[in-house]
């Protein structure tokens, strides 16, 4: 009689391979968002305070780096869509709160590497961009309902002023830049709240007319 052989589980990742990976995530981040994403992966690695080799044994591909930062800053912008969410109080604010917790995430920089690294079909990115879309509707959705923001808007108006507002100018340093973001991304949200004092042109942009253009 032959006895089943047991399957022995894959090893769970050690606390400080979790560690090193997090830092590298958090480096490339910061040095895509300054440089783009065709800075050298040892200058990474330098950042993060590991080995070139601890880089590429997490990440042996630069595309698979630049798509693990895309969709971690993705995740965290919904997990702050997420809490304001769960706020109870003032569902204008609780947008407000988003809006400014986005920009800090600086989607705008890094998005653009997405069509010029990587598939952007890819089944990890539409996931994270599924989630985020979503979210942000039901943020939306709560404040309309509030009767505090404006109904001629949609998501993709939303995303496309983050996006843009969030962005440094050409020839502008993208850490110096920050003290404009929030002071301008404040004047748009002020301009968003019912009742409106002007009709828009055009019609809401919907995520799907954002995704054409």
């Amino acid at each position: 009689m032959q006895t089943a052989t047991p399957t022995r589980k894959a090893p769970r990742p050690r606390a400080d391979a979790l560690r090193n990976r997090e830092r590298i995530v958090t480096a490339a981040r910061e040095m895509f968002v300054e440089h783009g994403p065709d800075v050298p992966l040892d200058e990474i690695a330098r950042r993060a305070g590991v080995g070139n080799a601890t880089l590429y044994r997490n990440f042996p591909e630069r595309d698979a780096l630049v798509r693990e930062v895309v969709c971690s800053v993705m995740d965290r912008t919904a997990e702050a869509a997420e809490q304001a969410l769960a706020e109870t109080g003032d569902a204008f604010a609780a947008l407000e709160r988003f809006v400014h917790t986005a920009a800090d995430e600086r989607i705008s920089a890094l998005c653009p590497m997405v069509s010029s690294t990587f598939d952007k079909d890819h089944p990890d990115l539409v996931e994270s961009q599924g989630r985020v879309e979503q979210l942000v509707e039901e943020v939306m959705g709560r404040a309309k309902e509030a009767g505090q923001l404006r109904p001629d808007v949609g998501v993709g108006d939303l995303l496309v002023v983050v996006a843009q507002l969030s962005r440094p100018p050409a020839g502008t340093d993208c850490l110096s830049s920050d003290r404009f973001v929030h002071r301008h991304l404040q004047l748009f949200l002020d301009g968003l709240r019912a009742p409106a004092r002007s009709t828009l042109p055009g019609t809401a942009v919907s995520i799907k007319e954002l995704r054409r253009s």
